[in-house]
This record gives structure tokens, C-alpha cells and sequence, in this order.
């Protein structure tokens, strides 16, 4: 075994071992986390970095360009479906009411409301408004059955 090797085995384990770390601060992530958003955010961030550097060290260490290409496609795949999957969740549970609103900065899903005054978005048909009596009053207010405020 030349010294080459030993080299590319140490970096092989190296960025085996980082992407291991990352792999694993994702889970813990996800377990300590209680807003949906933030759980997205710690499922997907250090979970994709976590598996590129584990095929990149795979790749140092296997040597073969079948072996290489195989894991270049994973890699590919995995950054392509990651934040997408990510996103449509995220969105889905803005829409179903379980995200706290009040602590979101920017809320660009807020804006282009529904002519609907008393469900917004794309809540269940049994889900509550969010604020019950607001919402009735603008309703009839927009219907003509109760005098402008």
C-alpha cells in the first residue's frame, strides 16, 4: 500500500464520517424540532450536504467508474428530490393551518386571498377559520347583510 493510497483512504473516511454527522444532526433535527417549517428545514439541509460528502468518499474509495457513476446519480437524484419533497410538505401544512403564522417574517402565501372571507386556503372542509368571529362578520359585511364599520 503506497502512500497515495493511505492519503485517499484518510480523506475517504474523513468525508465519511462528516457526512455521517450531518446525516445524523438531520434526525436529531427532526426529533427536537416542533414546528413543521423548522423540522423541513433540519430534515433537508445538513441531510443532502450529509449524503454528498458520503458519495463523494465513496467515491474516492471504490475506484471504479461503474461504482463513481452510480453514485454521482444518486447524488443527483438526492439533490433533486430533497427540497422539492420538502417544499410541497411545507406547503401542505401552511395550507392546513399547521404552521404558526405569527412568527413567520414573510408570509408571501398570505397575499392573493380567496373571495372567501371565512376559509382561507386549502384547509379540510371541517377545519375552523382562524379567527371565527372576524371572519363571519366580513362575510356578511360582503353579502350586504350587515352595515359597513
Amino acid at each position: 500500500m503506497s502512500e497515495v493510497d493511505t492519503v485517499r483512504d484518510l480523506i475517504a473516511v474523513v468525508l465519511l464520517l462528516a457526512g455521517a454527522f450531518l446525516c445524523l444532526t438531520a434526525g436529531l433535527g427532526l426529533v427536537r424540532f416542533h414546528d413543521v417549517l423548522t423540522r423541513m428545514h433540519a430534515g433537508t439541509k445538513p441531510q443532502v450536504l450529509g449524503i454528498l460528502l458520503i458519495m463523494i468518499g465513496g467515491a474516492i474509495r471504490l475506484e471504479g467508474w461503474s461504482a463513481t457513476w452510480m453514485l454521482l446519480l444518486v447524488a443527483v437524484f438526492q439533490m433533486l428530490t430533497a427540497p422539492v419533497s420538502a417544499h410541497m410538505i411545507s406547503r401542505v401544512a401552511y395550507r392546513r393551518r399547521h404552521v404558526r403564522r405569527d412568527l413567520l417574517l414573510v408570509d408571501e402565501l398570505r397575499t392573493g386571498e380567496a373571495a372567501d372571507r371565512l376559509y382561507r386556503g386549502d384547509e379540510p372542509a371541517d377545519a375552523p377559520p382562524e379567527e371565527p368571529a372576524r371572519a363571519l362578520l366580513e362575510s356578511r359585511r360582503d353579502e350586504g347583510t350587515l352595515p359597513p364599520a
